[in-house]
């Protein structure tokens, strides 16, 4: 007979102290892929899931933290997850849900996670230490994080549109938005109308393009492959766009920039290349940023009411967690159309 063991050795975690990356460390993966188990996800291969869920069988994990967290009662909490804490849209929108929370006395966590892994853990955290009833998510789809998340616990996408009917969410009508920049292009009479995109991997961006193309097509013009370019947000890929099109000497009379921080890389291009705006060059934006009225000339823009949108998400996401089952809710906010002095009839 064997002799008998030291308290504790050999014996396995609790399962109330048995958490997800336990789990990985037994299974020899990732806490991501743990979760994609669990959520099944079809992105894990069948050899991985059946040593994943060897594991969970072997520690009696229990994957349903969210439930067992829950059950220990009410917390009044609420998290907020975005890519970034400084980005001013992203602020702006936590702002006003941390306000809104507040009034009905719940408390908004909110964290950033610039990548997949980050928001992983981020959310394991939130949920099972903190104990959050709901989460608000900005930008899902900057990566793979949205197929991370627990279908059935209280969540709202804010400043995105959903990809499947699945998820609640709050955002801009962005085709609406584009239709109406590049209608207000088209009725100065432009029609040589360039467009410098956000990165083409983010759905905004597509539906911008969406509503350009549209507008043109109402107009009954063909929008040149060469002047629609990707950009990155930023006010040097609309610098660089802007170059690119003078050095090929292909410029149009007006330019539609997906976001106010490219259209001032535009301004700033165009003044570089001696030209004046908007006698010859038309530029509008999208966001009416608190810079956008300072700009040499003030940008005619799209207002994107970011406030707004954090309020009503934080509202749809009090309502989801006070009634788990309600019907899936979308909320589409329209834009308004600033006119400042960085447009005019070509």
């Amino acid at each position: 007979m064997t002799g008998n063991m030291a308290e504790g050795e050999g014996e396995e975690l609790p399962r109330s102290d048995v958490t997800i990356r336990d789990v990985a460390h037994h299974a020899g993966v990732s806490h991501q892929t743990v979760s994609r188990v669990i959520n099944e996800s079809e992105r894990v291969s069948p050899e991985t899931r059946a040593r994943v869920e060897a594991s969970i069988a072997a520690l009696d994990y229990r994957p349903n933290a969210i439930a067992r967290s829950m059950a220990r009662g009410r917390t009044a909490t609420l998290a907020c997850i975005a890519p970034n804490l400084t980005d001013y849209t992203f602020a702006s929108i936590i702002d006003a849900a941390a306000t809104a929370v507040r009034q009905h006395r719940f408390f908004l966590l909110s964290a950033s996670a610039p990548d997949e892994e980050t928001f992983q853990g981020l959310m394991d955290e939130l949920v099972t230490s903190h104990r959050v009833e709901g989460l608000l998510v900005i930008n899902p789809f900057a990566d793979g994080r949205y197929q991370l998340l627990p279908p059935t616990f209280p969540t709202v996408f804010a400043g995105a549109r959903p990809r499947e009917e699945a998820a609640n969410s709050v955002a801009l009508d962005d085709v609406a938005a584009a239709f109406t920049a590049t209608q207000h292009l088209l009725n100065l009479g432009h029609t040589h109308i360039g467009m410098i995109t956000g990165p083409l991997a983010e759905d905004c961006a597509q539906d911008r393009s969406q509503g350009f193309a549209q507008a043109l097509q109402a107009a009954g013009i063909t929008s040149q492959p060469d002047w629609v370019r990707e950009g990155n947000w930023q006010p040097a890929s609309g610098y660089d766009v802007f170059m690119g099109w003078q050095q090929q000497g292909q410029t149009p009379t007006a330019v539609f920039a997906q976001n106010d921080q490219m259209a001032l890389g535009v301004l700033r291009a165009a003044r570089d290349c001696g030209l004046q705006i908007p006698a010859q060059l038309s530029i509008i934006g999208v966001d009416d940023i608190p810079l956008a009225s300072h700009f040499a000339p003030p940008l005619t823009t799209l207002r994107q009411d970011f406030a707004r949108i954090g309020r009503e998400a934080a509202q749809l996401l009090l309502e989801v967690v006070e009634q788990p089952g309600r019907a899936k809710e979308h909320l589409q906010i329209e834009a308004e159309l600033i006119l400042r002095r960085s447009t005019a009839r070509p």
